[in-house]
This record gives structure tokens, sequence and C-alpha cells, in this order.
């Protein structure tokens, strides 16, 4: 379904008019809120994006989507350019990809060492700990999709002119090292899901789906005013969405 055709998709707009709502309610409140959007290459991160913007206050949101490191920033600290993009009161700020690419991308192309790897472990759960702390509104989205949906999805980089820039190096070696990115996924799912900050997983192989329920899963977790008038369903579909924040809910999601 294409923008356009999702504009004529009453349910998109009733959470759309809730997700304004509550944008207004952030503003109104000094809510400080940060979305992660994480997943397999070809996922469906950026066009959930797209989608989840599509009717905010430009003011007050901003997307970050950050390039390699330069030589200094690889010499600082690593969360450091990552806590430059923090929201302020009243704003919201979702990553296309965070500082998560130290947990399953950087490991598996050799882009970290072990002692990196080991160390963002140690640090990454006692860093979100303290943004909540400090009153952050915190989501991490993985977006899951099959084996065969990325390939298809990789093959139609290739040869569409308007998606090819999304091509990278890692996007060309996603299928050959299927079972790397599985096993380090795993991993940090296992090491960085806790209750207060867990793993929201979106079956992501129906794009659509994925995206309506990204919306309502942020929407469902607040209250703000004349929440619900649009009669649109704000539980969550369970069997699109999983929080991962303990052994069980890794094992409902080892697959996906």
């Amino acid at each position: 379904m294409s923008l356009h055709a999702l504009e004529e998709d009453q349910e998109y707009i009733n959470l759309q008019t809730e997700l304004v709502r509550l944008q207004q309610y952030i503003k109104e409140t000094n809510k400080r809120v940060v979305i992660l959007f994480e997943g397999r290459d070809t996922a469906g991160k950026g066009g959930a994006i797209m989608r989840f913007i599509r009717f905010l206050n430009p003011r007050l949101f901003r997307v970050v989507a950050l390039s390699k490191p330069t030589e200094r920033e690889a010499g600082q600290w690593y969360f450091q350019r990552y806590i430059e993009h923090l929201p302020g009161p009243g704003e919201m700020v979702l990553f296309d990809r965070s500082w998560y690419n130290r947990a399953v991308v950087e490991p598996v192309m050799g882009f970290c060492t072990k002692k990196q790897y080991s160390l963002f472990n140690k640090q990454v759960v006692q860093l979100e700990k303290m943004l909540i702390e400090d009153g952050i509104h915190l989501f991490k989205f993985w977006f899951s999709i099959d084996a065969e949906e990325q390939k298809r999805r990789l093959e139609d980089r290739v040869h569409n002119p308007l998606k090819q820039w999304k091509l990278s190096s890692v996007d060309v070696q996603a299928q050959s090292k299927w079972k790397d990115f599985t096993k380090y996924k795993e991993a940090m799912f296992r090491k960085t899901g806790t209750p207060q900050s867990p793993w929201v997983v979106i079956k992501g192989n129906e794009r659509d789906v994925a995206r309506k329920e990204v919306i309502r899963y942020v929407v469902n977790r607040f209250e703000y005013d004349k929440k619900g008038d649009t009669n649109e369903r704000l539980s969550l579909d369970k069997s699109i969405v999983t929080e991962v924040f303990d052994l069980i809910s890794l094992n409902e999601c080892i697959n996906k």
C-alpha cells in the first residue's frame, strides 16, 4: 500500500488522529519521547518512520539517522553522538537505527572489537535506566521479517532506481550472514530487554499492518485528552506485537 493509499485507509487516519492528539499532549506536558527503530536490512524501519510522522507537527519531532562515525566521533564515548540528539521538553525523537548498531550490525560485520561489544552491553542497560529515571519515555522497536521476504525486498532495491540509494555494504551481505544476525539479535534481546525497557518485536512481513501497530503501541502507552474518541482499536494485536523482556518472551520471538 502506498503512502497515498494509506491516507485513504480510515484505520490509519484514525490512528494518526490519535497520534496528533498525543503529540499535543506531549507538548503541553513537556514530555520527552525517544523511539528507536531497529531491525534487519529492508525490515521497514524507514517506511514506518515516514508513516508515523506523516501528520505530526515538524517543530515538535526530529528524525535522527546518523551516518558512519567520523574519526573524531570514533574516539569519543560510544553513546556520545547519540546523546546529543536526545529530546528537549515537549519533543519526540525517532532514531532510524540507534546505539544498538553496536549490538547487532557492528559485531556481525566486524566494525567493532569484542571488548567494545562487551562494554556496550554492560553500559546500555545502565544508560537506558538513567534516561527513564530522568523522565524520558523510551520505546525500542525491532521490525522482524523472514529470509524470503528480505530476499525479495533486496532484489527490489537492486532493480528499483528510486530505492538504489538504500543499498549498502551491509545490505549486500544481509542474506549470507542471516544466521549471524539472528545470533546477535537474540543476544541483544536477552541482554538488553528489561521490564522497564522491553524490546517490542513487530512482525513486519505485512508492512502496513506493522506500521499501524507501531502507532497503536505508542498511543496506547499514554493518557491524553480525547484518547479513543476515534473509536479505533488501541489495544495491541498480540499476533503482530510481542514485548521481549525475559527468557519466555525471548523464546516466543526466537524465529521472528
